[in-house]
């Protein structure tokens, strides 16, 4: 579902009551007289501190910004960042639904409320979305290991299809990032990146970590269980909108708008797709190499002994490096060689057997939320 979004809101739409609840106070932004320097902005922020987070007090981070808009005028702006679930649920293990809309509207009202910011309840339904991070957190009860599916996904070569500019495999293998300047796919292990926020909050993907360090403490969980995350990230507005066309959504993106299912699951799947096709089909399932051979010339009887073994040693070299870095060491050979060999390796046939692919794909479409509730153990009391 959603899990961070930016709401930003124009001057008429929000009355500050408490200017001095933000750093520095608020109250000169709305001076006339009031000088902003040089660079004719001044900004303004009142974030949770590290003490409430402890304490499992979780808020908005607020920034309101003074500055010359295009048309040469001073406009004030206020941007809400939040992760919807933490705001609801403490943490943001467990998921929303549709349903939940209603109940998050209210708890933000009063938390703004709290924090000296006032917003009328229809202004923030039909708050415009500058930016928004779309994600499903997948149960594994299996005693497999995110690890598993990282590994498996860093194998694959999308930064031609979705223009990628860099791709991270780091965190000790549990964390899993493609990234541009306007979005963001990441994969991560949720549950070691609650232990790395432990060591220091900079080390981990989640921001405010510390709302829920403790929530595994107690043990009282099923196992196995490991969370695998997935999580894509818009963040510009342009992006966000290119996505929402392309999956087929043609309305303004407001709060209420962007709160569905239904898109969160499409921009999911959207982008799972594109990794896919990113995946050399000589990888898509496990074998041993004796077995894959007698399996490709099961399949391709015409291929010949040579390109069988041919295809035998790139399916263990990729296997152990990836397409990307095999295309790094190869690319003194040019790129055309790489779109000769890559076209060669589709056209073989390959036995169609279930894989990591298939299992995210299932986990993604049956879109069921995740309630921590459905994996504690039952406590007995005697």
């Amino acid at each position: 579902m959603i899990d961070t979004i930016v709401l930003v809101l124009r001057q008429n739409m929000f009355t500050i009551a408490d200017h001095n609840k933000f750093s520095p106070s608020t109250e000169g932004l709305f001076n006339d007289s009031y000088r902003l320097g040089g660079r004719s902005n001044m900004v303004c922020i009142q974030n949770p501190t590290s003490n409430e987070l402890k304490q499992g007090i979780y808020k908005p981070r607020l920034t309101v910004t003074k500055r010359i808009n295009k048309l040469h005028n001073f406009e004030i702006m206020l941007k809400i960042e939040f992760s919807i679930p933490k705001l609801l649920f403490g943490n943001n293990f467990d998921e929303l639904e549709d349903n939940d809309f209603d109940k998050v509207i209210q708890i933000l009202k009063n938390k703004l409320r709290e924090m000296g910011v006032f917003i009328l309840e229809h202004r923030l339904i039909n708050a415009p979305v500058s930016n928004i991070h779309y994600s499903k957190n997948i149960p594994l009860t299996d005693y497999s290991t995110p690890y598993t599916y990282l590994e498996k996904l860093s194998k694959a070569n999308i930064n031609l299809r979705l223009d990628v500019n860099q791709t991270d495999f780091r965190n000790e293998g549990h964390s899993l990032k493609y990234r541009t300047n306007s979005f963001e796919v990441v994969f991560y292990d949720k549950l070691k990146d609650l232990d790395k926020a432990k060591i220091s909050e900079k080390r981990a993907e989640e921001k405010d970590n510390r709302l829920q360090l403790d929530l595994f403490e107690n043990g009282n969980f099923k196992r196995p269980f490991e969370v695998l995350r997935m999580e894509v990230r818009l963040n510009r507005k342009q992006k966000l909108v290119q996505m929402l066309k392309k999956v087929g959504f043609v309305e303004e993106p407001t709060f209420q708008a962007l709160f569905k299912k239904d898109i969160a699951q499409k921009i999911l799947l959207y982008y799972l797709g594109e990794i896919e096709a990113g995946f050399p089909a000589i990888l898509r399932y496990e074998s041993k190499p004796k077995d894959f051979m007698s399996e490709f010339v099961i399949n391709n009887p015409k291929a010949g002994l040579r390109k069988a073994l041919q295809m035998l040693g790139l399916r263990v070299l990729f296997d152990e490096i990836g397409v990307r870095e095999f295309r790094e060491i190869t690319k003194q050979y040019g790129q055309q060689k790489w779109y000769k060999l890559n076209k060669e390796l589709e056209s073989f046939a390959y036995p169609v057997k279930p894989d990591s692919f298939t299992f995210l794909r299932r986990a993604v479409t049956k879109f069921k939320p995740l309630k921590m509730f459905d994996f504690k153990t039952q406590t007995i009391n005697n």
